[in-house]
């Protein structure tokens, strides 16, 4: 009889954590074309909630669960990140820098032998690094191996070192990654404490 009051509750943090996690990404494709704040903030705020009740949950969510909110996890993590990156890069910006379509950045440079101004282009790729990097994070947390975020930062700062001479470069690229991993980092969370 003791059973059953637990497999209720294991029940009731599936389904929770099921509806937490898809209201999540509903809200996030829906801010995927243009991120605008007020989806971004209530994804975010499902995603603590979901993070809340599993710390204090008493109750491990089974295997095969797991694994089906675990791939939701993933692409709420995955997904979610560009637009909660972009939204903070803009807000941290006030739009002054502008953003090319791969998510590099376009920097107006003063030419050295002609005197005129040339825009440059740097940090190319960025959407696609944001998402590779965002997969790398969310599933080595929920593979118990957090160790592997600094394997992820070290990498990508050494492959961006040579195009952080501007400071324009240099902002985004601490902004965009710490919001980025943030993002990745409490949803892999959110799934690590609620799987094991």
């Amino acid at each position: 009889m003791a059973l059953f009051p637990e497999a209720i509750l294991v029940a009731i943090l599936s389904i929770f954590l099921f509806l937490v996690l898809c209201g999540a990404l509903v809200l996030i494709v829906v801010s995927l074309r243009r991120p605008t704040t007020v989806p971004l903030v209530i994804a975010g705020a499902l995603v603590t909630l979901g993070l809340v009740v599993v710390a204090i949950a008493p109750v491990q969510i089974p295997v095969l669960l797991g694994l089906i909110l675990a791939l939701l996890g993933i692409a709420v993590a995955v997904l979610g990140g560009n637009p909660v990156t972009r939204r903070v890069l803009d807000a941290a910006t006030g739009g002054r820098v502008h953003e090319t379509e791969d998510g590099g950045i376009q920097l107006a440079v003063a030419a050295t032998d002609t005197g005129e101004t040339e825009v440059r282009t740097l940090m190319r790729g960025g959407t696609v690094i944001g998402y590779l990097e965002r997969v790398a994070v969310v599933i080595s947390i929920i593979a118990g191996y957090p160790e592997a975020v600094a394997v992820v930062v070290a990498v990508k700062g050494i492959g961006r070192f040579s195009e952080l001479a501007a400071a324009e470069a240099r902002e985004r690229f601490i902004i965009g990654t710490l919001a980025s991993l943030l993002w990745a980092g409490v949803v892999g969370g959110l799934v690590r404490l609620a799987i094991f």
